[in-house]
């Protein structure tokens, strides 16, 4: 069952992400204000894997962006590692859900542009990109360009991407979103595997309760917006390491899926009637 604080943990003020009290508010072309999100707490301690999953448009990408620091919030306090957060949060890396690669560069020249814009050399930046292709599985697609890459395979470059720069903290939003049912549990598997090796904090954002389930240690919902809030949040008792393909057939993983998809199914009933413009309570 949910903790009564519907979004902590037990981190303290370590914690690798704290937002406290956070409120994110847009205002509209008619001078009006749009509440995104309306008093969140949130923290991720050192080494956690905490999954936000809600109804579309409630606000996870939102709460992604602030604390990856590229939108300030309205209210309310965010801290890294104990620090508040002034301004872009160079302790995180962000995996986006579109791709992030340029074209023009190769697997591995996309890979090493993360350390050569800090000043590695050259020829370091390389061997240690290559390094890092090698351990996401592309190890011989080094000399291909992205169009000559499969949705997975561009995943993979660009997970590579983020971790050659070594963040504390990855931000990662939908990020295996586009890919097909089986790529993504493939690719669910190299990102634990991955993260069993470094143990960096996550906060992944997804709309797949399955997904949620079987990559994390706490599974966070949040209402339907607007003024979305954070509503439950679930520890996740499977043990590890996991593998994607097995935990699902585990009865602990499908009562924990069933007991917060009681909890989720209104909120996105109300997400999607919001969205079509059908008033609330009336049946679909």
């Amino acid at each position: 069952m949910p903790s009564p604080d519907a979004s902590r943990a037990s981190a303290g003020p370590e914690a690798a992400v704290s937002l406290a009290g956070v409120t994110v508010a847009f205002k509209l072309a008619d001078g009006s204000v749009f509440t995104a999100v309306e008093s969140a707490d949130l923290t991720v301690a050192p080494g956690e894997f905490v999954a936000i999953v809600g109804p579309t448009g409630c606000g996870k990408s939102t709460l992604l962006n602030v604390a990856a620091g590229l939108l300030k919030a309205a209210n309310g306090s965010v801290s890294i590692f104990g620090a508040p957060l002034g301004g872009i949060n160079r302790q995180a890396g962000y995996l986006f859900q579109g791709d992030a690669l340029f074209p023009w560069k190769t697997a591995l020249e996309n890979v090493t542009i993360g350390l050569e814009v800090v000043g590695v050399p050259r020829a370091e930046a390389q061997a240690r990109a290559q390094k890092w292709l090698t351990s996401v599985g592309l190890g011989a697609f080094t000399g291909r360009y992205p169009h000559m890459l499969s949705g997975g395979q561009r995943k993979r470059v660009g997970l590579a991407q983020v971790l050659i720069r070594d963040p504390k903290i990855l931000l990662m939003d939908e990020p295996f979103g586009p890919l097909d049912a089986q790529t993504r549990q493939i690719m669910g598997n190299l990102l634990l595997e991955l993260w069993t090796a470094e143990r960096k904090a996550v906060l992944f954002v997804t709309h797949d309760l399955e997904e949620a389930i079987a990559l994390a240690d706490r599974v966070v919902i949040m209402s339907a917006g607007p003024q979305s809030r954070i509503i439950g949040n679930w520890k996740v008792p499977l043990p590890r390491p996991r593998d994607i393909f097995e935990i699902r057939l585990d009865p602990v993983f499908h009562d924990l899926h069933r007991e917060i998809w009681s909890a989720l199914k209104s909120e996105v009933m109300k997400g999607y009637q919001q969205s079509a413009g059908v008033p609330l309570g009336t049946a679909v």
